[in-house]
């Protein structure tokens, strides 16, 4: 007995129409007619309920999954307060921050994927029963922001500069409340699960005081001071970029061969020096040359003339540094205007000379040449150096260009006055907490990068010179030197009062012009967000630290690593546990996706044409660190998994009770094979099922615990259409369809339902608006999918089921190969001799119903024994398994003698064939002319050609003995 009794009213007349529904060949087609009426009258009434919520649509009401429905659906989750943590069930917060967006931006694969990632992690807990926070923003994006308002008043013919600052920054929060909205509500369209309630932006009061409050504590300590040194200067913009904010593009330039005439020297003495950038020499300090170069030697302690500088001399320096393999082996320092001259000046106590004004002219330095652009004096100084026959030869280079991210103009490496944080001693901590496992970085291979990029840290140039941002909180003191006389305070009232204690009541104070880096603020987003610097916040006592930081591996430096440095500056605590980074998409030929090679694929276009679902699918199946190519195969191929879902859910609901059955759903629903002995008493298709989804709930509760997602994806993904759809449902219609037993349906219903719900449960995190659409159309939902526990591990499984079925399938697909072989037409049913020991025997001649109909055999005729039929000479001979064999009489599946004569026939052309190769490979000419794939391509042929002409024979000779016998 596979269950234990049904409730009475399962088996009443009162359930005679679901009866009639499940074995449709039990009555005539007249008689079953009343039945499906109701069947009708009960999907208006499952219809009418999703109407009257307009929020879901059930599959018997819709042939596929309608896409619309999702920003539907979306808005429901969001109305429900489901996206808010919920302490119901106790249990440790999960927290990731969202990594913001720019204001500025619109929604491109890289933030598909994160959402992705980042929305999978948090439904699972959420399932799981942790209260679970997704905490969303956008960041203010400086640079971005700042020159996109400036393009947009240049149409309207405005400069910046025509106004004053305050303006310009009216017109950027103009700018950013009509625009800065639409990257967090396409965020929305791909399903974020986030808590909009605390969306939190980088200029938002609270997170500004935060950023404000850094800066004085870290000054206070002594982290961050003011100096000139080198930084990257965009021209165009008039700032400071950070080193994540250049690009380096490989473009066609020239190498230039220049003459420094040694001092004291004859015409003929000199040194050539191979450069690419010669509008800088008026800033060299020194020439440089290997200490082991030979050719060299004798110059190193004498002075060169730097050429068109009317004399100026520099010392000839001897430097490990220089590559003797590179141009010529000798090299102009020019430590104003190159990051590695810099820091040989640097160790080298040179002095350093700066050449360019801030928007990329030449100053005074360059003497004639002071104003003038700096690419157009790169012309005029060759001219010039030709005509002087200081010029040895031009010759083509490839160039490895800095370009500005937001602008697109050649950065340059430029001296100016910034403003620094000390990064060693905070490095030391953040390198500890990765030591110690107070940290642990996803894939731990990404361990060693930051490692190596916190060892070798440089201090950070926070200072940007731009109007958008957090202005810097210094105040200088009219009529004193700046470097020297400074106040740094919270707020300009503050500033003042410290000014007039010190400098005394008349004194007048103006605050620093330039703002800070957007880095610095996004630095502190862990705990900015929830209410630092104020601890008695119950946002930052209840969800500080946060668990994870899921974002791409590009930004691991740039962000990461200063967030851990900030966190544990600023809170004592590392801000999160886990750092998951993913890698970047790529099209389906590995290949960046850019404007340029026209390969960028848009995520509301995708959503448009796939849906979210097959999107989100596609995405997580890649692996954590790992670039993903992504291809519109791949996303065809989930909007299948995706309708197959859906007809799943087609077929469960046509054969299950009525709503308005509510007894026989009570016996359905009460069915959950958590024990040993229920599981033990289900038939052996219904055993193998709930043994696998009970396997698969483990290995999939693992895979996510451990943020193997990919993993996670096809596990469920193979389950679902392998096993389930394909194996399982077909084998169930043995129950609901060609049985009697009103029993045996009821137990296929309710193991349908019970794996169906738990697929959508574990599927959910991937693909939430399917799933949810699913789990609504079935009656009697008590909770949101979204909201309903997760599915429980270490289930009851029958592990000899997993053995007996996969025989049972082994034998099946024999029958089904041996079918296709003999192009057996598919409506006819064969007959069939298996043959098995006696143990086999038992469990498969019991699912007689289930191999006669996945085999297409004639139920009728199939026989089980222990030995060989009679007609075993006469028939296919399948072995299937050790101890389970089958034997399909030929008779039954082709005509015989009208096989013979077409094998015959396919066989003698199949040898012409054949015959033809082999002349060709035994020619001479052929072999030694032909190019070698071509030779190797004929041998192949060859080869595969006999190999099928065996085979044919085999058959062939198999047949004429039947025949003859």
């Amino acid at each position: 007995m596979a269950l234990a009794g049904p409730s009475s009213a399962l088996l009443s007349s009162s359930s005679s129409a679901c009866l009639r529904r499940l074995n449709p060949l039990l009555l005539s087609a007249a008689c079953r007619r009343p039945a499906w009426g109701q069947r009708r009258a009960a999907q208006r009434f499952c219809s009418a309920i999703a109407s009257e919520a307009d929020v879901f649509t059930s599959p018997e009401v819709a042939k596929s999954f309608d896409f619309a429905n999702e920003e539907r659906i979306y808005k429901w989750w969001e109305s429900q307060g489901f996206f808010k943590p919920n302490f119901d069930r106790g249990g440790d917060p999960f927290v990731v921050p969202m990594p913001p967006p720019n204001v500025t931006g619109s929604l491109h694969m890289g933030h598909a994927m994160f959402v992705t990632l980042e929305d999978i992690m948090v439904r699972y807990f959420r399932m799981k029963g942790r209260p679970a926070l997704w905490i969303p923003g956008t960041d203010h994006a400086g640079i971005a922001t700042q020159l996109v308002v400036e393009k947009m008043l240049a149409a309207e013919g405005v400069k910046r500069t025509d106004l004053t600052r305050e303006e310009f920054t009216k017109k950027v929060w103009e700018w950013k409340e009509k625009y800065g909205g639409t990257i967090t509500n396409q965020i929305r369209r791909l399903g974020a699960s986030c808590d909009w309630s605390r969306e939190r932006f980088t200029l938002d009061e609270q997170l500004s005081r935060a950023v404000v409050e850094a800066f004085v504590r870290l000054h206070d300590k002594g982290l961050i001071y003011q100096g000139s040194y080198l930084v990257n200067w965009s021209p165009n913009l008039r700032t400071a970029v950070s080193d994540l904010e250049v690009e380096y593009s490989e473009e066609p330039g020239n190498l230039y061969f220049i003459k420094y005439r040694v001092a004291g020297g004859t015409r003929d003495d000199f040194l050539t020096i191979a450069t690419t950038r010669p509008e800088t020499l008026f800033g060299d300090v020194a020439i440089a040359v290997n200490p082991e170069d030979k050719r060299y030697a004798q110059h190193v302690g004498k002075l060169a003339i730097v050429p068109l500088t009317c004399g100026r001399h520099v010392p000839i320096i001897a430097d490990r540094y220089v590559d003797p393999e590179f141009g010529t082996g000798v090299l102009k320092i020019s430590p104003g205007h190159d990051h590695n001259d810099y820091h040989i000046a640097r160790k080298l106590g040179l002095p350093i000379l700066n050449v360019m004004n801030k928007d990329g002219t030449l100053n005074d330095v360059a003497g004639l040449y002071s104003g003038m652009d700096r690419f157009e004096a790169r012309e005029k100084l060759w001219s010039d150096l030709v005509e002087t026959n200081l010029a040895v030869k031009k010759e083509p280079y490839t160039l490895r260009v800095p370009r500005s991210q937001r602008g697109g103009e050649v950065i340059e490496p430029l001296i100016s006055k910034q403003w620094f944080v000390t990064m060693e001693p905070l490095a030391e901590k953040a390198l500890r907490a990765v030591e110690e496992g107070q940290l642990t970085i996803l894939p731990e291979r990404f361990e060693k990068i930051y490692n190596h990029w916190l060892t070798n840290i440089k201090d950070w140039c926070i200072s940007r010179q731009l109007w958008w941002g957090h202005r810097i909180p210094v105040w200088y003191i009219v009529g004193k030197k700046c470097e020297e006389d400074y106040i740094v305070a919270r707020t300009e009232e503050e500033a003042f009062a410290k000014a007039q204690e010190k400098y005394g009541k008349s004194v007048e104070i103006y605050q620093d012009p330039d703002v800070l880096d957007t880095w610095f603020s996004s630095a502190l987003w862990p705990f900015s967000t929830l209410g630092w610097p104020d601890l008695s916040k119950e946002d930052y006592k209840h969800f500080y630290p946060s668990t994870v930081l899921e974002t791409g591996h590009d930004i691991l430096f740039f962000w990461v690593a200063r967030m851990v440095m900030m966190g544990i500056e600023f809170t004592g605590s590392v801000p999160f546990s886990y750092v998951y980074l993913h890698g970047l998409i790529r099209d389906s030929e590995g290949r960046k996706m850019s404007k340029t090679l026209g390969n960028v694929i848009d995520p509301l276009d995708t959503i448009k044409d796939y849906g979210t679902d097959a999107l989100r699918f596609t995405l997580s199946l890649g692996t954590a660190g790992q670039d993903l190519n992504l291809s519109t195969e791949r996303l065809t191929s989930n909007k299948a998994f995706t309708n197959k879902l859906w007809n799943a859910g087609k077929f469960l609901l046509q054969n299950l009770p009525d709503r308005s059955d509510v007894s026989a759903w009570d016996f359905l629903l009460a069915n959950k094979f958590d024990t040993e002995a229920s599981l033990q008493k289900l038939p052996l298709p219904e055993c193998w099922v709930v043994t696998g989804l009970h396997e698969l709930i483990d290995r999939v509760s693992t895979s996510y615990d451990k943020f193997f997602f990919g993993d996670a994806a096809r596990e469920i993904y193979d389950f679902f259409w392998a096993d389930f759809a394909d194996w399982y449902i077909e084998a169930s219609k043995t129950r609901l369809y060609h049985s009697s037993d009103k029993l045996a349906a009821a137990t296929a219903q309710s193991v349908l339902l019970y794996v169906f719900e738990n697929i959508l449960k574990l599927l959910h995190p991937f693909m939430p608006f399917v799933t949810e659409e699913l789990w609504q159309a079935f009656p009697f939902r008590k909770q949101a999918l979204m909201v309903t526990p997760w599915p429980t591990t270490d289930l009851p499984k029958d592990l000899r089921s997993i053995k007996r079925f996969q025989n049972l399938q082994s034998l099946i697909r024999g029958i089904r190969n041996v079918r296709a072989e003999y192009t057996v037409e598919p409506a006819k049913r064969i007959s069939a001799s298996v043959v098995a020991t006696a143990d086999v025997l038992d469990y498969v001649s019991k699912e007689k119903q289930v191999l006669a109909l996945l085999s297409k055999l004639d139920v009728q005729n199939v026989h089980f024994t222990e030995s060989a039929p009679g007609d075993a000479n006469q028939s296919v001979h399948i072995v299937a398994d050790e101890g389970l064999e089958a034997y399909l009489p030929l008779a039954d599946m082709v005509d015989v003698s009208e096989e013979v004569k077409r094998l015959s026939k396919r066989l003698s052309k199949m040898q012409s064939e054949y015959d033809a190769l082999v002349a060709r490979l035994n020619s001479q000419s052929f072999v030694e002319k032909a190019p070698e794939e071509i030779v190797r391509g004929v041998r192949e042929k060859a080869s595969e050609a006999e190999e099928k002409i065996s085979l044919t024979k085999n058959r062939l000779a198999f047949l004429q003995s039947t025949v003859s016998t």
